[in-house]
């Protein structure tokens, strides 16, 4: 009989506690209070594995978010903002989440399909003309970068660009001879490149050839910085200012942004990378073609990629809005089943090796699961700078991890955190 009652409780608890209602959309608690459902001790032994690290200059700080059944039963900063100052690593310590900007931008151009401005198989030549008839690369040469190419067989749809399979690659971190022609004809990453005209330059990246056929492979590539183009031509306005108006605004997330605002700048935490004997060290100025204070300049080529800054918080309010099926704090944002879509398997089997990818977020698959913590169906990527986040519809869970370090020979603290939080799971 006490067994059924604390059961009862249990349940009221979860119920009263860790769901919020607004406008009967759910809504993340963010004040921290005991989850039954989570084992608070075992929790603990987060702190004591990510202090490790610090502790052997493994990683100057991070910031981790767990937010279970809507409530967050964990938010922590470690370390330091920035090592020449010494300032502790608040939670709301702001973080260029890199291709994190990925799943947002996905969901700002799926807004406008559900406004019927387009459909995922229509070719966005339609949109951006430049894209009619593109070719493939067939040789290339490695001496002097020519190259000889075929027709594609087909034109890149929308479907194509949000499951990165357009053979559109990656200028700077891409495939060796695809990072040539793309310097070559001087396309960015968006990768702190900015002074210049998105429309341009994806005319530009329309009229050099793809790495493969359309719809034949997954290549992870500027798919995402061409949907925030084609965001702001359907639109007819900036990425930045349909993001603000139609997700932060809102969603209420209120520190995230293409151009973090100074009276901010504080929490904007430092990067790292190692040296050749993996010592950590501050990002050099522009490294990798990268300046790492470019959330700080006033640009106005908006990187749909790469290009925002933004909390544990406001992202994790970001996946709830998807776990609730597009609604959250009385807006809904995308139509239910645009957002089933979002984290449902688009690839054919293979294409992300065990795992799939739907438009937007990898998707676990039941194999991985079977070998590891999370369930199958859960949602995730991350950020090139080492951020790192999933969520497990099945546990309803959502976790993040923000670094600002890479690479990182000892990137391993994202496996042992995933773990700790499962294992704390009742």
């Amino acid at each position: 009989m006490k067994r059924f009652l604390y059961s009862i409780t249990a349940l009221l608890l979860i119920l009263l506690n860790s769901i919020v209602l607004t406008g009967n959309a759910q809504v993340i608690n963010t004040k921290i209070t005991a989850n039954p459902t989570v084992d608070a001790k075992r929790l603990q032994y987060i702190d004591d594995v990510i202090n490790q690290y610090i502790s052997k200059n493994w990683l100057t700080g991070c910031v981790t978010i767990i937010v279970k059944d809507n409530q967050v039963v964990q938010y922590k900063g470690y370390g330091v903002l920035d090592t020449d100052a010494k300032q502790p690593m608040q939670n709301d310590a702001l973080f260029r989440i890199m291709s994190q900007t990925k799943a947002i931008t996905s969901t700002a151009i799926l807004m406008l399909y559900d406004q019927g401005k387009f459909y995922l198989d229509e070719p966005i030549a339609d949109f951006i003309p430049a894209f009619k008839n593109p070719v493939v690369l067939d040789h290339f040469n490695k001496a002097d970068t020519t190259y000889t190419t075929v027709p594609a067989k087909r034109d890149i749809t929308f479907r194509d660009l949000l499951t990165h399979t357009s053979g559109i690659d990656y200028a700077d971190i891409g495939t060796e001879e695809m990072k040539a022609i793309y310097t070559k004809a001087g396309v960015p990453s968006g990768l702190g490149y900015f002074n210049a005209n998105l429309l341009e330059k994806m005319n530009v990246l329309a009229k050099l050839p793809l790495k493969n056929q359309p719809g034949e492979k997954f290549l992870y590539g500027l798919n995402t910085d061409l949907l925030g183009c084609l965001v702001e031509v359907i639109s007819g306005t900036t990425l930045d200012a349909f993001m603000r108006k139609n997700i932060f605004e809102p969603l209420g997330m209120k520190d995230t942004y293409f151009n973090v605002p100074a009276e901010k700048s504080n929490r904007l935490a430092a990067v790292y990378t190692e040296d050749n004997d993996h010592h950590i060290i501050k990002w050099p100025h522009d490294f990798r073609h990268i300046d790492p204070d470019y959330p700080k300049m006033d640009k106005h080529y908006f990187s749909g990629g790469a290009g925002l800054t933004s909390t544990a918080l406001d992202y994790a309010i970001f996946l709830q809005m998807i776990m609730n099926k597009g609604k959250y704090n009385g807006h809904q944002i995308l139509a239910p089943r645009t957002a089933e879509l979002m984290i449902s398997p688009q690839l054919e089997p293979g294409l992300l090796g065990d795992d799939n990818f739907g438009l937007g977020f990898q998707i676990t698959s039941q194999k991985t699961a079977n070998k590891k913590p999370r369930h199958a169906g859960s949602f995730a990527w991350g950020g090139y700078y080492g951020t790192t986040y999933w969520a497990d519809p099945q546990s309803h869970l959502i976790c993040l991890l923000l670094t600002q370090h890479t690479p990182n020979s000892h990137g391993d603290i994202a496996v042992k955190f995933e773990n700790l939080v499962y294992s704390s799971l009742k």
